[in-house]
């Protein structure tokens, strides 16, 4: 074995990094503080300190064949959104193919990682671990924190004035877990996310009144997509090739249009306040229902609270509230680290592509899963890990420090453009993942695949970018990813076929733009034919 790596937490962005260092023959330690893998998606009737808590009824809201480990499908019989359970069965499968558990040290707590004395030159850590009560220490060559982003709940409670005289319940999103106890209560949501509108609308089945309150609206998309498809029709390299090309009015103005194909924000009091920024939309299938039948209301910003009520903005009065959950996201903490590693400018998170801090004086630390990709997890952490193990190996270097905090500052600058804020960890997925990809010689070349493999080229630039793209060439390529882009729609259909009634359908690739053609075309053949 390699060089000796620490790696933090074994939620998928942990397992991808174990995972990695093996294929690249490093030597792996895995510290993870629960007696389990699977991270958020371990499912917990309570909400444990420093570990990230969902509640009992989440499914995911990306499509099994976009969220899987690019060489390790789901069965073909899994569906294609999963409750969190599903999910958990396919990543300790995943685990115990890969032979990953063997690395891992369960119930143990990562207290303390400090660079050695000689750093500078060795670039080695000591890492501080706690188990039952005792410590120990042990020298690292690489540390990867893969603890994830959603542990420590923002809770903005001095935002909001009169809330300390506020008499029921209030509580952080990360603290519910079922709407038994909810029953009959009268219940106000404060924020728009997909936590928030999943809470909500669970709720609404049992609780009395639903008011969810919003500063600043959101898209809100189904998981059916276009003549029933999921996700897949809308993450293709095609979309993002025009979005990254075509005049930003246009691509503004197609962007919009796909948000609004479902039913119109603005009737619904959903509508963002700038439409056109690329933030992450909310994913839920029952909302807009909920607000046509009542049992949800959508309302502005909380201008301040009584002992009984919220008034909001607009003036309007939520009377008699039993419960306010704050669904407002979580804040970055790593409580086990000098926080000036990472936050070396403007005490923001400051990282390389969103993995490396930039300005150590070796690059033997990454921060796997970090980025919030508007696409899966498990694809973006397991190719982060891939290039980062390649940096730690040696067999990749970065940039420059000057060059590296250059392109930061660029990167702020478009994540102003497209997210409406430079200090998001959003990012494009498909971008994102071309540029670590290339990194490591593992992106495709579309224009030698449609003069080598045109059906696969098809599929590839115009179909789905699923995870399998990214094992086709490169370090750690894997055989069977063709096939498995060929099939990605016979999986996805499968699960669905459980009664017979034609012959499945699979989505023509290009008859969605076609369709966009057609009336401008039309238009074009009057004109002409009248002059």
């Amino acid at each position: 074995m390699g060089k000796r790596v620490a790696i933090i937490g074994a939620g998928v962005s942990g397992l991808a990094s174990i995972r990695s260092c093996l294929e690249e023959g490093l030597e792996p330690t895995c510290f993870e503080r629960s007696e389990d893998v699977g991270g958020l998606w371990k499912f917990s009737d309570h909400a444990e300190e420093g570990r990230a808590s969902i509640y009992q009824s989440v499914f995911t809201n990306s499509s099994k064949e976009m969220m899987c480990f690019p060489d390790f499908p789901y069965p073909d019989d899994f569906p294609n959104f999963m409750h969190n359970s599903k999910l958990q069965e396919y990543i300790t499968a995943f685990s115990k193919e890969k032979k990953l558990l063997r690395y891992i040290q369960f119930k143990t707590l990562v207290s303390g990682i400090n660079k050695r004395p000689d750093f500078s030159v060795t670039g080695q850590w000591d890492v501080t671990t706690e188990r039952d009560g005792k410590k120990e220490s042990a020298v690292f060559d690489a540390v990867l924190i893969c603890s994830g982003h959603h542990v420590y709940p923002n809770l903005p409670k001095e935002s909001f004035p009169g809330l300390k005289l506020f008499k029921g319940k209030c509580f952080h999103s990360r603290d519910y877990k079922e709407p038994g106890i909810f029953k009959g209560k009268r219940i106000l949501v404060m924020g728009l996310g997909n936590s928030g509108c999943d809470i909500a609308t669970e709720l609404s089945h049992t609780a009395e009144q639903v008011i969810i309150s919003s500063r600043s609206g959101s898209w809100v998309m189904s998981r059916v997509w276009d003549d029933g498809y999921p996700d897949m029709v809308f993450i293709t390299r095609f979309e993002t090739f025009l979005k990254n090309n075509l005049p930003t009015a246009i691509s503004n103005w197609w962007y919009m249009k796909q948000m609004n194909a479902r039913f119109k924000h603005e009737n619904y009091g959903l509508m963002p306040l700038n439409g056109t920024l690329r933030k992450e939309p909310v994913f839920n299938d029952q909302l807009p229902a909920c607000i046509l039948c009542g049992t949800v209301s959508i309302k502005p910003n909380v201008r301040e609270f009584t002992e009984t009520s919220a008034i909001f903005e607009d003036g309007t009065v939520f009377e008699a509230i039993d419960c306010v959950i704050f669904a407002t996201g979580y804040s970055y903490d790593y409580p086990f680290l000098d926080e000036s590693i990472i936050k070396c400018k403007n005490n923001e998170v400051t990282l390389f592509k969103g993995i490396f801090p930039p300005k150590l004086e070796k690059p033997t630390m990454a921060v796997i899963g970090f980025v919030q990709s508007l696409g899966a997890t498990i694809p973006t952490a397991d190719l982060q890990a891939r290039w980062a193990v390649q940096v730690i190996k040696g067999t990749c270097t970065l940039p420059s420090v000057t060059d590296m905090m250059n392109d930061i500052d660029k990167k702020r600058g478009e994540k102003l453009k497209w997210f409406g804020t430079s200090e998001t960890v959003q990012t494009d997925y498909i971008t994102h993942m071309d540029e670590l990809a290339s990194f490591i010689g593992a992106k495709p070349s579309i224009p030698w695949l449609f003069l080598t493999d045109p059906k696969l080229a098809v599929e590839v630039f115009f179909g789905p970018c699923s995870p399998y793209q990214f094992r086709l060439v490169g370090p750690g390529k894997w055989p069977g990813a063709r096939q498995a882009i060929l099939t990605q729609w016979d999986r996805t259909l499968k699960p669905m076929k459980t009664r017979a009634a034609g012959t499945p359908q699979k989505p023509c690739l290009l008859c969605r733009w076609a369709r966009l053609l057609i009336l401008p075309a039309l238009f074009l053949a009057v004109f002409f034919a009248l002059i």
